[in-house]
């Protein structure tokens, strides 16, 4: 016989989602300026000329997005904001996938594992924020 879960537990759980989500976006970006050859490297060839202002800008997005979950008035904006910064990211992950011999200490299957990642993201974004 299962239980149903009480709002508590529902709470509980919304909280413990959004400081997951909290975390991994602010690590995120932090790793941008932490290691940002890495990210220089997967910009697409069309931005190359800018990759390092377009990885500074997407590391403070992604910082900016990450704490603003934790902010009950920003919340629903920053869940939104993020989803704008996963949609910009595509390109590049689409670039790593194409292009894997360009990223030879990346698996080929994480290449293309990370492609679906995105929307799952995206969701998790959108669910996390709307409490």
């Amino acid at each position: 016989m299962t239980q149903e879960p009480t709002d508590t537990d529902v709470q509980r759980g919304g909280r413990l989602s959004r400081a997951l989500l909290a975390a991994f976006w602010i690590g995120a970006g932090v790793n941008h300026f932490v290691s940002p050859r890495f990210y220089e490297a997967i910009v697409p060839p069309s931005l190359k000329d800018q990759s390092k202002l377009v990885v500074q800008a997407s590391g403070v997005a992604e910082i900016a997005g990450g704490v603003g979950v934790l902010v009950p008035g920003v919340r629903r904006l920053s869940g939104l904001w993020l989803i704008g910064v996963l949609a910009a990211v595509f390109p590049a992950n689409i670039y790593m996938a194409r292009e894997p011999e360009q990223f030879k200490k990346v698996p080929r299957w994480a290449l293309y594992a990370r492609l679906p990642l995105q929307p799952l993201a995206m969701l998790w974004a959108w669910k996390a924020t709307r409490r």
